[in-house]
């Protein structure tokens, strides 16, 4: 996998230099974002894990403000995967806690800002309360456009898959779909993320290089970006950071763009 290219020549821009050098025709439609590093943020500061995870609300609400100035369109955030349920029991209850606390404090501002709500995932392993509290917000912003913000939770991209395959099955068993309809488009159709674009940049913080399970067929073409910083210290300059890497790309999907005459 790709790995981001040192940024030390942009150290000394400040975000408004920042800011402009970004290309609006090349930015991104849809980013997605792996948080990671939220536990070892705190445990370097000798705090409980859970002090991590309170901190990178304030990430997510710097990339939130900062997708509405730039006008980027879909943003999906890694919350908390299938393999989270492993964890200790005290932590489990303290993350599903702080999604209670940021769904009843954050939805009037979610909705102040034009902000869609949308959660994806096996959102029935959610406790009663904390899933109530996704249905609630999911139908409070279903009106809004501004930015669609998803969040998976319970989440994990074989599952997903999985998922999808029981569902088109169920269609088949009917007699409504044969199996020469199937195909990437019918399969997509049926992925918790629909109707979204695939993302065009994924970002994965605190120095891992791997996708962990999340949006397995929808990173197909996406561009990678990996950054050391820890998700509670991933604000805005970070994140315009990544989007100046992402304009330096060129995107493919496969094709020759351009040739070399002999």
């Amino acid at each position: 996998m790709p790995q981001t290219p040192s940024s030390s020549s942009l150290d000394h821009l400040s975000e408004q230099e920042l800011t402009s050098k970004l290309e609006q025709e090349l930015l991104p439609k849809h980013v997605a974002v792996i948080m990671d590093g939220n536990g070892r943020w705190a445990e370097f500061r000798s705090l409980p894990r859970i002090a991590g995870h309170r901190e990178g609300i304030n990430s997510v609400r710097e990339m939130i403000t900062l997708s509405l100035e730039l006008g980027i369109q879909h943003l999906t955030i890694y919350a908390f995967s299938q393999e989270n349920w492993n964890r200790p029991t005290q932590e489990i209850s303290a993350l599903m806690g702080l999604l209670e606390h940021y769904l009843s404090t954050e939805r009037a501002s979610l909705i102040e800002q034009g902000v869609r709500f949308r959660a994806i995932g096996r959102l029935d392993a959610l406790p009663e309360s904390a899933r109530r509290w996704v249905r609630t917000t999911e139908q409070e912003t279903a009106h809004l456009n501004k930015l669609h913000l998803t969040v998976a939770l319970s989440y994990g991209g074989r599952t997903e898959i999985v998922d999808a395959v029981r569902d088109i099955l169920k269609d088949a068993q009917t007699g409504s779909l044969r199996p020469d309809q199937i195909d990437e488009t019918l399969l997509s159709r049926h992925l918790y993320t629909h109707p979204l674009p695939d993302p065009d940049l994924l970002i994965r913080t605190s120095g891992e290089t791997r996708i962990s399970n999340f949006l397995l067929w929808q990173l197909a073409y996406t561009e990678l970006y990996f950054t050391s910083t820890p998700w509670p210290d991933f604000r805005r300059r970070e994140f315009l950071l990544a989007l100046i890497e992402y304009q330096r790309r060129e995107r493919r999907f496969g094709r020759v763009l351009s040739t070399v005459s002999s």
